[in-house]
């Protein structure tokens, strides 16, 4: 995968225990165009890959901006940014990517939990360019631990953005059901944040009557997996024949890579999609948050880097 050199040309503490960066390419050339809910991968210092959405305005093409929590059980990619990251570094990144894009709609409804906001941001800069009908509804667990507050509040888009704070009076804090209101055909609604935040808006939702295809949704990690009844199985490489066993406690990428059969990975978590592998033969057992019900149920890809077998034997399309 190729790379861009980037460097940091700014580095601001948006709120408690987030950071932003400001990228710009290090030989002064302009970036890549990107669109509303993009995302780079970021070679962070100690040799982890990990996704950022970008969060400045799409027009910009001089510089990226992405925000970076603080977190206290990641694997090293938020400390490895916050720590080790100054002004005047440089960063391999990559071309922007979009698995969350907006798409025309009479009504959107943008819904951030804590640093969910970041791609969302980026949307609301766009639907205001565009003058499109839109809300953002943005809930964190306090006023300092709100990013972009400042920015946000004297954007043009100010009168559409609304706070909600864990610890604030509970007049103010989310109501899903009552952000959604009577949702219809030409409602969109875009969820980011926690895992369990992301859960209860899409449930909401649902219940609301909204289609699965007007629910969009971005992860930015995986909950814990609980691992105890996993089991080996073995995986067949289709172009050579050859069966590798997949251990109970190892991922499938990993009993690949020491047969060296290596397969591009990213997130280690099946968020972003770059392990994606097609399946020939055998049932996968699903463990990602990147894949639709719909494309789960197919049974025809899957994440290796999470997810494993149900079946005693799965084919691989290597």
């Amino acid at each position: 995968m190729s790379t861009i050199t980037v460097t940091v040309v700014r580095k601001s503490a948006e709120a408690e225990d987030i950071a932003s960066f400001e990228l710009a390419r290090a030989d002064g050339g302009p970036l890549p165009a990107f669109s509303a809910g993009s995302h780079i991968d970021v070679q962070v210092p100690g040799g982890i890959t990990r996704q950022y959405s970008l969060c400045n305005d799409a027009s910009a093409s001089q510089h990226y901006r992405i925000a970076v929590l603080r977190d206290a059980g990641s694997r090293g990619g938020s400390a490895g940014m916050h720590d080790a990251v100054h002004v005047g570094d440089t960063l391999q990144i990559s071309e922007p990517r979009n698995h969350f894009p907006l798409v025309p709609a009479a009504r959107t409804l943008l819904l951030a939990g804590g640093i969910g906001v970041t791609p969302l941001l980026c949307m609301a800069q766009r639907l205001a360019a565009i003058d499109a009908e839109f809300t953002m509804h943005y809930a964190t667990r306090s006023v300092a631990r709100t990013a972009f507050r400042d920015e946000i509040r004297a954007s043009r888009f100010a009168h559409r953005v609304v706070f909600h704070h864990d610890d604030g009076p509970a007049a103010q804090k989310l109501d899903v059901r009552a952000a959604l209101g009577s949702p219809d055909a030409n409602t969109h609604v875009y969820v980011c944040g926690p895992t369990g935040f992301i859960d209860h808006v899409v449930q909401c939702a649902k219940a609301a009557g909204l289609p699965t295809e007007q629910i969009h949704l971005e992860y930015f990690g995986a909950a814990p997996q609980d691992s105890s009844g996993d089991r080996a199985f073995d995986v067949k490489i289709a172009s050579t024949g050859k069966v590798i066993r997949v251990a109970a406690d190892q991922t499938v990428v990993a009993a690949l890579s020491a047969q060296g059969v290596e397969v591009l990975t990213s997130c280690e978590q099946g968020v972003c999609g770059t392990c994606i592998t097609r399946v020939l033969e055998g049932e996968c057992d699903h463990r990602d948050l990147y894949f639709t019900d719909e494309e789960k149920a197919r049974g025809d890809q899957f994440t290796p880097c999470c997810s494993r077998a149900r079946s005693p034997l799965l084919v691989l399309d290597l």
